[in-house]
């Protein structure tokens, strides 16, 4: 099983972060005239500037997501390869347990990896990413969550494709 970036979902999130930053660089250019200083000496315009700057970013990133077609998970006979800028792959000798949980709403597929395995792989986790789909899961330290946001493939997809390779990993 393949799980790539899905086309429609980061189109539409680019193009609807890239309306925003129009949105908000019409509306401080209007609101400037109306009395508000524009500079770093106005709170209001400084939270504008950050706005369209987040906007652009979320764009930006959107796009690269559009065209990049390489897979970001990978599960075949051989383990998982998880993509996303690490490109790492995990035999299943090095996967203790997999399952599914809740993030928030959204499903994410959780992997507990060997603990000298998981150090080693210096993946570069951080709970403070917010366009990452690997993060780590707080009281679990050799863990991580594979977030399904943006992807093709839902994270109950990728359990059932660990769960044909590897039943015995699959903790409820």
């Amino acid at each position: 099983m393949q799980a790539r970036y899905g086309r429609l979902h980061n189109m539409s999130m680019a193009v609807a972060a890239l309306g925003m930053a129009v949105v908000a660089v019409l509306h401080l250019a209007r609101s400037s005239a109306e009395g508000m200083a524009f500079g770093l000496g106005d709170t209001r315009s400084v939270l504008y500037l950050l706005l369209i700057c987040a906007m652009a970013f979320y764009a930006w990133v959107g796009f690269n997501r559009f065209g990049n077609r390489a897979p970001q998970v990978v599960i075949d006979h051989d383990g998982i390869t998880l993509g996303f800028g690490r490109n790492r792959r995990f035999t299943w000798d090095e996967i203790e347990w997999a399952r599914v949980r809740r993030l928030g709403v959204r499903p994410t597929l959780q992997l507990g990896l060997v603990p000298e395995v998981f150090v080693a792989a210096n993946l570069r986790l951080s709970q403070w990413s917010l366009d990452d789909s690997l993060r780590p899961i707080r009281g679990m330290p050799a863990a991580i969550a594979v977030r399904d946001n943006g992807l093709d493939a839902r994270a109950g997809a990728m359990l059932d494709a660990v769960k044909s390779f590897r039943p015995n990993l699959v903790r409820s």
